[in-house]
């Protein structure tokens, strides 16, 4: 499982910054440790949000980037798509490996610390070619980019209703983050959608973002 947290890593890559939360010494207290409802919900959660933040965009709406080197929303939901999609499968063949349940002791960081960390903003990502988007931008009406996101969600939610709780937090890896279990890398891929739900609203909010 420690391929697949470097490449989880590297989906969100900081360029190489420091981010304070890696500095932990003592271990997290497991107090806020969240269950299986919790994880579904937030993949919904993160689901609703990014379909209220897609729906009703125009053609050109969706292809306006802020600068050249910036993503176009069409590009942010191409991306997001492709990513859960190639991750799903990490994920998959991670949980297949033996369970390391005596690790337990060394994870520092909370479900909370996980999931704030992926979303921050402040640190700027650099996706992997494997799963960049197309330069103009795949969707070409937010319906559709929905829908294909539901259909790949389903595959997901399908795998985590079959896990246990205790097999998720069983399977112990390395990362930048620290040692992480796998209910943290089940938190990365609404994490993901979430921060670029947040970039998509930084795109809808420039002040040349055209007209409805």
């Amino acid at each position: 499982m420690k391929k697949l947290l470097f490449f989880l890593i590297t989906t969100v890559s900081f360029a190489g910054a420091y981010h304070p939360a890696w500095a932990q010494t003592e271990p997290a207290v497991p107090a806020v440790q969240h269950g299986k409802q919790f994880l579904l919900d937030y993949y919904q959660q993160t689901f609703d949000n990014l379909e209220k933040a897609v729906s009703g965009l125009s053609n050109e709406q969706l292809h306006y980037k802020p600068a050249p080197d910036k993503w176009s929303v069409s590009q942010c939901l191409e991306h997001i798509i492709m990513t859960e999609q190639m991750l799903t499968g990490y994920i998959q063949k991670a949980m297949e490996q033996p369970a390391n349940p005596e690790r337990k002791g060394e994870l520092k960081m909370t479900d909370d610390d996980i999931m704030r960390t992926i979303t921050d903003r402040s640190f700027k990502a650099q996706a992997p070619k494997e799963i960049a988007p197309k330069a103009e931008g795949k969707y070409t009406d937010p319906a559709t980019a929905v829908k294909d996101l539901r259909e790949q969600r389903k595959v997901i939610l399908s795998y985590i209703e079959g896990l246990s709780l205790e097999d998720m937090r069983n399977h112990i890896s390395d990362s930048p983050f620290g040692p992480v279990d796998g209910y943290h890398s089940l938190l990365y891929l609404p994490g993901h959608t979430a921060r670029h739900t947040l970039q998509i609203e930084e795109i809808k909010s420039d002040k040349n973002f055209p007209k409805s």
